[in-house]
């Protein structure tokens, strides 16, 4: 078996390359240990993030992607179940930090309300909002359909080609060994997400990747309910380093570790988007090491709760799901970039920021490869 790449992994990382590689007319085969996609790709908001990511490459490769996802979508019959974010102020030291935002190149577009206008956009926020920013970069799929349906359609009309339930025992330049054979390609990528043991783990270790635990839930409102726009507040301004980096940043953090301390010891900030049966997703928490048990902490999830009803009260629900989620995490760069071999690429996001960035990520990466 011969092509012109591999890529290892399947989940949205090896996807976005799959589909870089086959746009260049390249014979392109995909392997994964899995018969379907049951990691992180699938165990998030299904959120692609463009405002409040850090400034510079992460930011410029997050519009990147929320164009190819714009594009890519409607072909792999994937929906766009909602566009936006609207981030909620719920002291006067977040509402700085959002004024600061916007004065920001990344601002642009971005539309600053006082608490009045942001009822009158999200008539659900009822709490305590001392201002929001609305910004309509964003986009939301449902993570657990769009990942099947874009290696479908990457299958079906680019003709990458995918070995499952095939695990690659070992990676060198021109080869690979794998449990359904020997496989050779000009260029290999590995994708391996947050597997540390498996291939090349003496390099991952060599630069600290450990692991990153989060914990999701679903809930379904008892009465409508429409966001129209993911919802965010204060936590995640003291979290995104678009906005956290920002001097304005340390006054909010400050008041959150005085205010809100058990939030920020466990990882608290958050996310609320909406599925297409009305559904909300929310989160999330991080709990960071090498091996992580796979149990949810409730006390966790209720600090997410906390939160989302501070900015819907009057929102009463059942929560039907529950979940965890892992991916790779690093403290000094959001994604690793190494060359274990001539011809072969280790590309690992580090950040949680798979779905929002990685087809940029592909894009630089097999330009590189190929050129």
């Amino acid at each position: 078996m011969s092509y012109d790449v591999a890529i290892v992994g399947a989940g949205i990382v090896g996807l976005a390359h799959a589909l870089a590689a086959s746009r260049l007319g390249l014979r392109t085969v995909v392997i994964d240990r899995d018969e379907r996609a049951v990691g992180a790709s699938i165990r998030n908001f299904g959120f692609i993030t463009v405002t409040g990511q850090q400034a510079g490459d992460c930011w410029r490769r997050a519009m990147r992607s929320r164009d190819v996802w714009e594009e890519v979508a409607p072909q792999a019959g994937i929906r766009i179940l909602h566009s936006g974010l609207v981030v909620v102020a719920r002291r006067p030291e977040a509402a700085r930090v959002l004024e600061a935002f916007c004065r920001t190149p990344m601002g642009k577009d971005c539309v600053l309300e006082t608490a009045a206008e942001a009822r009158r956009r999200s008539p659900y926020l009822e709490g305590i909002v001392e201002a929001a920013m609305f910004s309509p970069h964003e986009r939301r799929v449902e993570s657990r359909d769009a990942i099947p349906q874009l290696a479908a359609w990457l299958a079906e009309r680019h003709g990458v080609e995918f070995m499952r339930r095939t695990a690659v025992k070992s990676v060198d330049t021109g080869r690979l060994e794998t449990t359904a054979g020997t496989v050779e390609a000009r260029a290999i990528v590995v994708c391996s997400g947050d597997d540390l043991a498996t291939l090349f783990a003496d390099r991952l270790a060599a630069v600290g990747v450990q692991r990153s635990k989060l914990q999701m839930l679903r809930l379904m409102p008892k009465k409508p309910l429409q966001l129209g726009a993911a919802v965010m507040t204060d936590l995640s301004l003291a979290r995104y380093l678009g906005f956290a980096e920002l001097a304005q940043a340390a006054a909010l953090r400050a008041r959150l570790q005085r205010e809100q301390a058990a939030h920020l010891a466990a990882g608290v900030h958050l996310i609320a988007v909406q599925s297409a049966d009305g559904s909300l997703v929310v989160g999330d928490t991080h709990v960071y090491g090498h091996t992580l048990d796979p149990f949810t902490d409730e006390r966790c999830d209720e600090l997410v709760l906390e939160e989302l009803r501070a900015v819907i009260p009057s929102l009463d629900y059942a929560v039907t799901a529950r979940w965890i989620g892992t991916y790779a995490s690093l403290d000094d760069r959001l994604v690793l970039f190494d060359e274990p071999a001539p011809g072969v690429r280790l590309v690992v996001v580090t950040s949680g920021t798979g779905a929002s960035t990685a087809f940029a990520i592909a894009e630089e990466t097999i330009a590189g490869l190929v050129s």
